[in-house]
């Protein structure tokens, strides 16, 4: 299976090692697949390895685990963290977690201990980003939260009754813009260290306009995290790759938080 996804994209490779190893995939309408035989020394066919395949379900309980941790873990950071300490914690969080991010996404297994890591770190970063913009906006938080879970329920219901669809074309074209909005921020973060203003994040009409275009492309990121996983229970990948699907929702949706979260500070009037 071809996969353009960059969160998802080691899924279809994982399922060729997983089939060389002797693991067949499930069948048609999810039963298990017949595994192949192979022989002992003592002549007699031994018992393959039995790998339960991964489902929508076990992608739904990894999910909803990964956020439970994020929230906790966010929870704790707001409280136990000095205020005079929220910056340097939201800086260190970003870059701790995009290593991770990096490192899941392009590596070729599926660690879940790695993607709990990856949580964790989020966590704490999602939690200095809320309690700035919290103590600056108050009720703001609630908002993003709301507006974040509300698009991914509808971009899932979306995706059900095939509104929209991950065509080879719209996979191509989602990547692209990806890839090109991650270079800019990263480069906009750099600059920002440095006291250039690019005019990206500063409440300006560009700052607006760039926060819509990226609260679109993190809305429409789910469409392929939702094919990803759709093939990925199709072919019947093994059940721990539940936890690399669930992590591509998990990036998609703290990126569309924090996006919502930004887009309405620039809305609020000054305290």
């Amino acid at each position: 299976m071809k996969t353009s996804n960059p969160v998802l994209a080691r899924l279809g490779q994982a399922a060729e090692r997983e089939r060389s190893a002797g693991y067949a995939p499930a069948g048609p309408y999810g039963q298990p697949g017949i595994p192949q035989q192979y022989p002992s020394q003592a002549g007699y066919p031994a018992a393959p390895p039995t790998v339960a395949p991964m489902t929508v379900d076990d992608v739904v309980v990894k999910t909803v685990a990964l956020l439970g941790i994020l929230g906790i873990t966010a929870a704790a950071a707001w409280v136990l963290v000095p205020d005079a300490l929220v910056g340097t914690a939201w800086i260190g969080a970003a870059l701790v977690g995009l290593v991770l991010g990096l490192i899941i996404s392009f590596s070729r297994m599926a660690n879940p201990a790695l993607v709990i890591a990856y949580a964790v770190v989020e966590g704490v970063f999602v939690g200095m980003v809320s309690k700035a913009f919290e103590t600056a906006y108050d009720g703001i938080v609630l908002q993003a939260a709301a507006a974040s879970f509300g698009i991914f329920f509808l971009m899932a219901m979306l995706y059900k009754a095939k509104v929209i669809r991950a065509t080879p074309a719209f996979v191509k074209g989602m990547i692209a813009v990806i890839t090109g909005l991650f270079a800019v921020m990263l480069i906009n973060f750099v600059l920002a260290m440095f006291g250039v203003n690019t005019g990206l994040r500063d409440g300006s009409p560009l700052a607006i306009g760039f926060s819509l275009v990226c609260i679109v492309v993190a809305s429409l990121s789910f469409v392929l995290s939702f094919k990803e996983i759709e093939d990925g229970v199709r072919m019947g990948l093994p059940q721990r790759y539940s936890w690399v699907a669930a992590f591509g929702i998990l990036v998609s949706l703290v990126w569309l938080y924090i996006e919502i979260l930004r887009l309405l500070s620039y809305f609020q009037g000054d305290d």
